[in-house]
């Protein structure tokens, strides 16, 4: 049946992909819809489940889908890469309610032809494009979020590529870790309709791409007589910070370019350098210091 004119008020009820109704609203819908159609009203994109006299139903994305773009903070100027896409349901969400662009990588071609269907639906088929493709030779370099929902042992081998990304890339993964690459932030979402596990939640996982910062740096201008020693583990750090009779332990974190480490540390590499901005419990006369690498 279809359903069409300017000014049809139409109630929208809300609900998880696979069908959980949770809440309910008034929307306009200026085109002709079909039960199938893969729609955008007020903010909201879905698929129409049911058209009824006085109300349609439409099933929106999952509150798994969306959290997962919110803990990755996706906005206008992020580029989403989706591994494994699926019907593409995480691609045209970043397009329609967070303005970013995206590309949905999946092998299955009925899945692509119909993401690219569904991302047009939605509005959003320019910024959502999706490829048939294995992930595996996919080009990474251009996103700034990767999202995915791969099994561990996938996470793993993909693991070497996404720890090159550039420094701040945010990656997020359902369910699965990385093995010893601790992620910097988990969340737990209820999940009613997740169709695996028991208790039908789900974890998200989020990494940020730590700079490699690992090895020798030496001072440079007035401050020559400084050196940093550092041992790094994906984002964890230990070093020790020296200036001349003065030495300093340090232990931290790396978020993206930034070392943070305990008593206020503060250091960010950027153009081939480690620019000291705040050096903690290391002689003040450190501050504004800038090294770079040297021999060990």
């Amino acid at each position: 049946a279809l359903l069409a004119g300017a000014g049809v008020a139409i109630g929208v009820a809300w609900s998880g992909m696979l069908g959980n109704f949770a809440a309910g609203a008034f929307m306009l819908v200026l085109r002709p819809i079909k039960v199938g159609d893969f729609v955008g009203v007020g903010g909201l994109v879905g698929t129409v489940k049911e058209i009824g006299l006085f109300g349609t139903t439409i099933i929106t994305p999952d509150n798994v889908t969306l959290a997962m773009l919110e803990l990755a903070q996706v906005g206008p100027q992020d580029f989403v890469l989706d591994l494994g896409s699926g019907d593409g349901r995480i691609v045209i969400l970043a397009a329609r309610r967070f303005g970013a662009r995206g590309l949905g990588v999946e092998i299955v071609p009925e899945l692509v032809e119909r993401s690219r269907r569904n991302a047009a639906q939605a509005g959003v088929a320019e910024r959502a494009k999706f490829v048939e493709q294995d992930l595996f030779k996919t080009d990474l370099s251009t996103a700034s979020v990767v999202t995915m929902y791969l099994l561990q042992e996938v996470n793993l081998q993909l693991r070497p590529s996404l720890l090159r990304l550039k420094p701040g890339t945010r990656i997020v993964s359902h369910d699965w870790d990385m093995g010893d690459w601790r992620p910097d932030r988990s969340v737990t979402v209820d999940a009613p309709d997740k169709p695996v596990g028991r208790d039908r939640r789900s974890q998200l996982h989020l990494w940020v791409v730590p700079a490699r910062a690992e090895g020798a740096w030496c001072g440079t201008g007035t401050h020559r007589d400084a050196r940093l020693q550092l041992a790094q583990k994906h984002q964890v750090f230990d070093a020790m910070l020296s200036a001349g009779r003065s030495a300093q332990l340090l232990a931290g974190r790396i978020e993206g370019q930034w070392l943070r480490g305990a008593g206020g540390f503060d250091a960010v590499l950027e153009d081939g350098r480690l620019r000291i901005k705040q050096p903690g419990d290391a002689p003040a006369s450190l501050a504004g210091a800038e090294l770079e690498r040297c021999a060990a």
